[in-house]
């Protein structure tokens, strides 16, 4: 994984950095990868590649003809190409290599903001501008906001443990060197922040993020892949509860055996809805949980996002589901040095991407085992 506190590197550096840490690491040379599943939500926007991104930007890695597939999924394009990658190494092929890459800092907020909402059917959005509160030019923030005041009316969400859920994932930036954030703030500094949609305050939110991650898969240490796309049919949080439920069943395991998850909190709010939608607490339980520091490292429940998760390390859009188990395999290694969890035996990763007619566009969960 490529630190995420910069904004100076080109999607060629990023990449090519994450590709030779983790072949480093396998102990693989380029020449022996087998397939590369690569995937990138903007490129075409904001970096002037609109097609054939990962042969163009790995060129130079040296995988002498491996074959190169681009995958593009919005929020969910890295947790996409790991399906893909898990799928062709059950079917032989070995090593995969599957990797995320994400340029979003290039002046033009603008168009940052448009190809971030791409990830909405085109006939939604300007109906979708007009009903919500969209005073910080972000649709996606606008629809977040409404999720938020659902939590709270409906479900007893205060704002202030909302604020100590984004006040737990800076703790867990601060101990990851590669986090965007690595600042630790109270839940007064969050709560005074500026106000983006709604309840929402800035540091409630993730941002844009630059950064890449690389990870070789093989047959067996994916214990589940389940994705589904959703058209409508069902409530996004609904989506996931399902989405997850399926996963659990594939991997054969409870809620109670997976040790540390890695979810996608494009907000922290969303982080306790999230976890509410997965099982790991009742409709309504997940914030004080957080308030009192039981999702934290050392907690009393499940550990969420030690890397910090998308508020803190980061959401360079395209690769955040491979940073997702990037973070997920050092845990299971021990290798999460100032953030560790004791002693993981089972992990999970929950990567959303797009809504369409306020479903999940897409909803990924892979469950990883320790080797």
């Amino acid at each position: 994984m490529t630190p995420m506190d910069r904004r100076d590197r080109t999607p060629e550096e990023m990449g090519r950095q994450a590709v030779a840490e983790a072949l480093a690491d396998a102990g693989v040379a380029p020449a022996s990868i087998a397939l590369v599943v690569f995937a990138n939500a903007l490129g075409g926007r904001l970096s002037g590649q609109g097609c054939i991104r990962g042969q163009s930007w790995l060129r130079e890695a040296g995988f002498a003809g491996a074959p190169v597939i681009n995958v593009e999924n919005s929020c969910a394009s890295g947790s996409s190409a790991l399906h893909v990658a898990a799928l062709a190494a059950l079917a032989g092929e070995s090593p995969v290599l599957v990797v995320g890459v994400e340029k979003m800092w290039t002046g033009d907020r603008v168009a940052t903001l448009g190809g971030i909402e791409d990830g909405l059917p085109a006939e939604e959005r300007a109906g979708l501008r007009h009903r919500l509160d969209c005073g910080s030019g972000s649709l996606l923030m606008g629809m977040n906001a409404v999720w938020v005041r659902h939590q709270i009316e409906e479900r007893g969400t205060t704002p202030r443990q909302i604020a100590a859920t984004a006040a737990k994932a800076r703790r867990c930036g601060a101990r990851n060197p590669l986090a965007q954030f690595r600042t630790p703030l109270t839940a007064d500094d969050v709560l005074a922040a500026p106000s983006v949609a709604g309840p929402l305050t800035r540091y409630m939110c993730s941002s844009f993020t630059d950064g890449a991650a690389a990870a070789l898969v093989t047959a067996g240490r994916i214990r589940a892949s389940v994705v589904r796309s959703g058209n409508g049919d069902l409530e996004y949080h609904d989506r996931l509860t399902a989405t997850a439920e399926e996963a659990r069943k594939v991997a054969g395991v409870e809620l109670g055996d997976i040790d540390v998850v890695e979810l996608h909190d494009a907000t922290s709010a969303e982080e306790l809805y999230a976890l509410e939608a997965l099982g790991f607490f009742a409709p309504g339980e997940a914030g004080a949980a957080s308030e009192a520091g039981d999702t934290d490292v050392g907690g009393r429940a499940v550990t969420v996002n030690p890397s910090g998760g998308l508020v803190a390390r980061g959401h360079p859009i395209g690769a955040t589901g491979v940073l997702q188990v990037v973070e997920l395999a050092q845990q299971l290694r021990g290798r999460a040095a100032g953030r560790q969890v004791d002693s993981p035996r089972l992990a999970m990763a929950v990567n959303t991407g797009g809504i369409i007619g306020g479903d999940a566009a897409f909803a990924a969960v892979h469950v990883l085992e320790k080797g």
